[in-house]
């Protein structure tokens, strides 16, 4: 029999995209008399909460949507709070902005079950939030390598692989009574941290190359610029708390920005900081250029002439974010006891492991 699994969907203001995510999660081919789907809305403005219950009200006894409530609107509380409610052996986490093919659960489940990893993700297959050139230019950057570096679950990958983090993590549910809850802190990369954890204490993080869900990237400019900001700023605290930076493919941006500065400023005093400004300029410049020309048959020249700007956008945008996230959390306590939170949670709110 397959275990019983709990599908927690933390979403805030996605009345765009939610109904099509809960379409996509109920046409699933896994058992629906052995799952449960937990929406756990984030205080939404929109009609988001009105959409989840909706589909509360109308699911069948098979497969029960619950709608849960989240007053701190992130998605690492919203996390914690469907862990703490789930009654299911195995939890996975599906982002309100994307739509899942019908064996995404079962090979998520088989990879859990047969690989001995303890945590398994898929592919993004990342899309554009409308047609607009500027939309298909921002979805191609963010799955491009020029544009997000290595990141397998990003750009993709031939066969499974053993990585440091996925995009939406698939977890038994006793792994957290070991390993403590997200840390809520984190506003942006609390995978990141949470998967750390996991390898730090010998825990395995398994790619499945034949597993995609289709994602919606941000739509917008400024939608873009916020959203690499953040994840900028909040990697000096995941490095604080954890004692050293994770990838060095992090430190390509705030390198970049910080260089652009520092020459800008030398400028000012010296004809060499003109020169090294130029030179950085140029080069960087060249790249974004040869990145975009290779797109062009792809994407056509109106959304090649976006990527021109969202490439630098994502890179400039991260990067400032980064060094402002370094004073930021310059004196943060570099610690949390999630394990303790996590057992303090699991005693006040104690669901059967399975049904």
């Amino acid at each position: 029999m397959k275990p019983f699994m709990t599908v927690i969907v933390p979403c805030r203001n996605e009345e765009r995209h939610l109904a099509a995510c809960l379409d996509s999660v109920l046409a699933t081919a896994y058992p629906h008399d052995r799952m449960e789907i937990l929406v756990v809305d984030g205080q939404s403005v929109d009609d988001t909460r009105a959409i989840a219950e909706g589909y509360a009200k109308r699911a069948g006894s098979e497969t029960p949507v619950l709608v849960l409530s989240n007053p701190a609107g992130t998605a690492p509380a919203g996390m914690n709070i469907g862990i703490r409610h789930a009654r299911g052996d195995v939890i996975a986490r599906m982002d309100a902005h994307a739509l899942y093919p019908r064996e995404y659960l079962p090979r998520l489940v088989e990879a859990l079950e047969n690989t001995g990893a303890d945590n398994v993700g898929g592919v993004l297959e990342t899309l554009p939030a409308s047609q607009t050139p500027l939309a298909r230019a921002i979805a191609v950057a963010c799955s491009h390598p020029f544009g997000v570096g290595n990141s397998r679950f990003r750009i993709g990958a031939a066969t499974n692989q053993w990585v440091d983090t996925v995009a939406f993590g698939c977890w038994r549910r006793q792994l957290f009574n070991w390993l403590g809850m997200f840390d809520e802190e984190l506003v942006r990369n609390q995978d990141d941290e949470l998967n750390h954890r996991l390898i730090t204490k010998g825990g395995k993080i398994l790619l499945v190359a034949n597993v995609t869900a289709q994602y919606f990237a941000r739509e917008t400019l400024p939608q873009l610029g916020r959203m690499f900001f953040q994840y900028g700023f909040y990697k000096p605290l995941v490095a604080r708390k954890i004692g050293r930076v994770m990838t060095a493919r992090q430190l390509a941006p705030p390198a970049l920005t910080l260089g652009l500065i520092a020459s800008a400023l030398l400028a000012v005093f010296a004809p060499i900081g003109r020169w090294l400004a130029v030179a950085l300029v140029l080069v960087y410049g060249a790249a974004i250029l040869w990145a975009t020309l290779r797109q062009l048959p792809r994407v056509g020249v109106r959304a090649g002439m976006a990527l021109l700007a969202a490439f630098p956008l994502m890179h400039l945008g991260y990067g400032w974010g980064f060094l402002c996230g370094l004073v930021r959390w310059a004196r943060h306590p570099r610690e949390r006891d999630l394990h303790s939170e996590a057992t303090a949670a699991f005693s006040a709110v104690s669901p059967p492991l399975s049904r």
